[in-house]
Parts: structure tokens; C-alpha cells; sequence
């Protein structure tokens, strides 16, 4: 079933434009009467196509889905790592069930954010959109401009927990957090880019409220560490046992 996202809704009709509207129309040559999945405001519907257009489709709504996000809130906190490596997380993490992607500037950072940051972020922006229609994601996930790790106090205090992987990590794992924490809904990650997190980043980040974690005894990339993460307590909290917990 081909997905959509809707830019607004009308009673039982929704209605999408843009890249969504040329897509139907000029790649996927749907017309009036087609069914089709549309995801608006975080739910799914199952829809008719009433009307095609480059600028504008409208379905009429004939079913509620049942939702694909999942019950624990996880926001990726990324290290910003250089060439290509961020297209990976984004359309990965975002496939896995993240929320949220904050690109994350740390002392030991290769790439620099630089003049060509709206491009990234545009790219970025329309890979995690790709990635939510080929998964069925019910939302859009938030990809957001890089910030300096000492700027995300506030961000860290809003949620249940924030956990940093790291490999001098060594008495807590995922799944003693989740025993311990059973009842965590919104979570941070946070990973370190190329060159790992500096002993003073740890501290400033334990500062910050912000726990250590282990993901075993091998040294992970940073574009395996986040995907790890996620995974992991994804399936520890139920998101991986056929519905949300």
C-alpha cells in the first residue's frame, strides 16, 4: 500500500501536497478511487483517493490503523561524524523508531556544521522522511540544527532518563537500566562521534544528569553505537514484540 503523509485534515477527508501530491501523480500514476495509506498528526488511515493533482490529493478516510510508534520516546543525541556517515544514522535510527535527531557538536568532532549546514540539513530532513514512509512510521520524525553538548541541559532535564554509551563504561547495560528503570517512556541517547567523548565531556555529561552505559565489550562506531542503543532497548521496553508496550 503506497503511504502518504497528510498536510491537514477535514472530517473523515485529508489532504497532501508537495513532494507527496507529485509523487501519486507523476511516479505512481494513482488516480481517484485508489486506496492508499495516510499518516496525519501521529495516526494511521486507511484511504480512498478522491481527487489527484501536482498540487493537491485528497482521500477520504475509511478506517483508523492501528499506530507504529513506539511506546518509548527515544531521542538520538549525534555526535556530528564527517562524509556520509549521518545520511546512515538518520535513515536507520529513524527505520528502528527514534523520535528525535539532534546533531550534536563535541570537542572531538572531524566534520564542521560549516556554510553548507542547510544543505545537510535538508538532506537529512528528506532522508528521515523517506525512511518514515518505507517503514510506515504514523510521524514525521524531528531532525534538528546541530547543537554544542553544553547547551542541552534543558533538553536532558525535560526527559525520564539520558544514557551515554561508552567504552569505559562497565556496570550498566541495557538491560539492567530497563530493570531498573521499567517505567521510562522518554529517552536520550547520546553518541559520541569518530574520535569517541572526552573524559571532560563525561564528566560535563554526568553533570547534566546523564548515565553511562556499556554495550559490551567490543568498540563500536558511531554509526553501530546509536543503532545499537536504539535496538536494544527498543526490544527490552516491547517495541519489538508485535505491538507498542
Amino acid at each position: 500500500m503506497h503511504r502518504f503523509f497528510a498536510g491537514s485534515r477535514d472530517g473523515d477527508t485529508l489532504t497532501f501536497t508537495g513532494e507527496d501530491a507529485h509523487h501519486a501523480v507523476r511516479v505512481l500514476r494513482l488516480k481517484a478511487g485508489d486506496e492508499i495509506t495516510c499518516y496525519h498528526e501521529g495516526m494511521a488511515f486507511a484511504c480512498t483517493l478522491t481527487s489527484v493533482s501536482e498540487n493537491a490529493c485528497t482521500a477520504r478516510i475509511l478506517s483508523v490503523l492501528p499506530s507504529t510508534e513506539p511506546g518509548l520516546q527515544i531521542t538520538l543525541f549525534q555526535g556530528l561524524p564527517k562524509a556520509d556517515k549521518m545520511d546512515l544514522i538518520v535513515q536507520k535510527c529513524v527505520e528502528l523508531g527514534v523520535v528525535r535527531i539532534v546533531p550534536v557538536m563535541m570537542s572531538r568532532c572531524v566534520a564542521q556544521p560549516g556554510k553548507s549546514l542547510d544543505g545537510k540539513l535538508e538532506r537529512w530532513t528528506r532522508i528521515a522522511r523517506e525512511a518514515c514512509k518505507q517503514s510506515g512510521r504514523s510521524r514525521l520524525v524531528t531532525l534538528e540544527s546541530p547543537l554544542p553538548l553544553s547547551a542541552l541541559r534543558d533538553e536532558f532535564s525535560a526527559m525520564d532518563a539520558v544514557l551515554v554509551p561508552w567504552e569505559e563504561a562497565h556496570a550498566l547495560g541495557p538491560r539492567a537500566f530497563a530493570q531498573q528503570a521499567p517505567d521510562t517512556r522518554s529517552l536520550g541517547i547520546v553518541i559520541g562521534p569518530e574520535g569517541g567523548i572526552s573524559q571532560e565531556e563525561i564528566d560535563l555529561l554526568r553533570d547534566m544528569g546523564c548515565i553511562p552505559l556499556t554495550l559490551g565489550p567490543r568498540i563500536l562506531r558511531t554509526e553501530t553505537a546509536g543503532l545499537a542503543a536504539v535496538s536494544a532497548l527498543l526490544a527490552l521496553y516491547g517495541d519489538m514484540e508485535g505491538g507498542t508496550p
